[in-house]
């Protein structure tokens, strides 16, 4: 059964919050809270975290995961972002959108889209989440907590563990999470295209 952290969402006990990192320095995946929902994580790195989460939500090989960035330079080591896209972006973040792009070399293959080589990439406002990025030095690999057959995504820790506590090493609780999924701008194509309608306002891109 999963290990439950209370994180004081203002102040995240730097304790609590090593102790998170290290699970997913140490391979294990977790469940924890962003301003748009809980989120499945771990390690970049973590070829078996990857086929857990893909486990549990049923995915398919067009699924793009994302990559829970600490800022907006972090993020441009990721993902390539055009001169065209730049300012709409980084006006954009930190905020309730992820963002699908072209994936630079430090992306694992395995969690690119098969075809497109293209990731997701979002920067949380979420405290807690934040912390838990820098701590890592690095992105963590993470994909929404919407379970296969479910209409809307988790918000609650207890809900968590009573729905996949025995397939998770963590599950934080801190605070109230956000309810509604980001909002989903690519940028492969064109023109930025809404892939999906979120928490965030696209109204500028349609």
């Amino acid at each position: 059964m999963a290990t439950l952290l209370n994180i004081h969402p203002e102040n995240p006990q730097n304790r609590m919050i090593e102790k998170a990192a290290q699970t997913l320095r140490d391979g294990g995946l977790i469940a924890y809270p962003t301003d748009s929902c809980y989120a499945l994580g771990c390690a970049l790195d973590n070829k078996a975290g990857i086929e857990r989460i893909t486990r549990i939500r049923q995915l398919d090989s067009k699924h793009h995961f994302t990559l829970m960035c600490r800022d907006f330079a972090q993020l441009g080591q990721f993902v390539i972002v055009d001169n065209s896209d730049f300012r709409v972006i980084k006006s954009m973040t930190p905020g309730p959108y992820t963002f699908i792009m072209k994936a630079t070399k430090e992306v694992p293959r395995r969690m690119m889209h098969a075809k497109k080589h293209s990731v997701g990439a979002r920067i949380p406002q979420n405290v807690t989440a934040l912390a838990l990025v820098e701590a890592m030095g690095e992105p963590i690999l993470s994909s929404t907590l919407l379970l296969p057959g479910a209409e809307d995504p988790l918000t609650q820790a207890d809900d968590v563990v009573d729905q996949i506590g025995h397939d998770v090493d963590v599950v934080i609780e801190s605070g109230v999470p956000g309810t509604v999924p980001t909002s989903v701008i690519d940028f492969t194509g064109r023109e930025p295209e809404v892939a999906r309608v979120g928490a965030g306002d696209v109204s500028r891109f349609e």
